[in-house]
């Protein structure tokens, strides 16, 4: 993506960009074949983590914010790919477009759905395919299982003060987003114009009295295909009515009415989630100056003047 932004063959500065896959589904917003439309992307697995069977009598999950000493608090350390939050207005339109469209189901969904309707909290995932506007949580890792499905859904709340609505699992849309900001940022594409598309292959965690391996491993869940299918149903409405608006709205681009960017504010405008562009007096540090300063701490060290740093938490950060 770096290379196609950066590229002087194109010009990409009134272009749409959808970032489309599928993902796994929570069953508290969506079922499966559902289309979600994302407004932020967080990085939830950017975290330190202790093996479960090690975590404090008070701790709820094994992950903690970089920098912090609970889950619960907010992250310290910023790396700058945290959190990205995309133009609502346009993420709305998007979403009316694919309304539009009729989804593909498959009989093997459609049966692996009811079971999650023994459980209240769960009935959206018991439910036929719909479009949703909710957000996604993206890893490397491809976590499964209540605990972590729940963690993550913490954190996601955790790192938007409280604006995001985890509903999908994804792993490259944050990358894929930072490639973008960047070159954003060197004016060569409009972060405005991006859309966040995934439809739901499979739950992010198994239903009452379902082991989690089950759910993981060998259950057929009867999602992937509806999944597949409805990428094409639904993007393509969309990509249809931009088109067919183009010279009356998509031209000029839909002007947001919220932030837009990462973080850290790269692209100006105040973050309505973490410290914002500015840390002046904010204790959030991000990771490229906090390495910055260990290392002017290891010359102190040197020079004979005291350490403020260990070491070690540098080398973790």
């Amino acid at each position: 993506m770096t290379a196609l932004t950066f590229s002087p063959l194109f010009d990409l500065r009134q272009t749409y960009f959808m970032v489309a896959g599928i993902a796994g589904i929570n069953p508290k917003v969506a079922t499966l074949g559902s289309v979600t439309f994302a407004r932020y992307a967080v990085q939830v697995a950017l975290q330190y983590e202790f093996d479960a069977r090690e975590i404090p009598d008070n701790f709820t999950t094994g992950y903690v914010p970089l920098g912090a000493t609970s889950p619960t608090q907010y992250p310290l350390s910023i790396y700058g790919t945290e959190v990205f939050e995309l133009n609502r207005p346009l993420r709305d339109v998007a979403l009316s477009l694919a309304l539009t469209a009729t989804l593909n189901d498959s009989s093997a969904a459609s049966a692996y759905r009811a079971n999650y309707a023994s459980t209240a909290a769960y009935t959206p995932g018991s439910q036929p395919p719909t479009v949703v506007a909710c957000d996604v949580a993206t890893s490397d890792t491809y976590f499964s299982g209540t605990l972590l499905s729940s963690a993550f859904e913490n954190t996601t709340t955790l790192f938007t003060n409280g604006s995001a609505r985890y509903c999908t699992t994804a792993q490259e849309d944050n990358a894929t987003l930072e490639a973008l900001l960047r070159g954003a940022v060197a004016n060569l594409t409009d972060f405005s114009r991006v859309i966040v598309m995934r439809t739901a292959s499979d739950f992010d965690r198994p239903y009452a009295e379902q082991p989690a391996i089950v759910n993981l491993f060998y259950a057929n869940q009867g999602g992937f295909e509806p999944a597949v299918r409805n990428l094409y149903l639904a993007g393509v409405k969309v990509v249809q009515g931009i088109l067919a608006g183009w010279e009356s709205t998509f031209r000029d681009g839909v002007r947001p009415d919220n932030y837009v960017g990462d973080i850290l504010g790269s692209l100006g405008g105040e973050p309505d989630f973490g410290p914002g562009g500015e840390f002046n007096d904010n204790p959030v540090i991000p990771s490229s100056m906090r390495r910055r300063m260990v290392k002017r701490e290891v010359v102190g060290r040197r020079r004979g003047r005291p350490m403020m740093m260990k070491m070690g938490e540098g080398r973790r950060v």
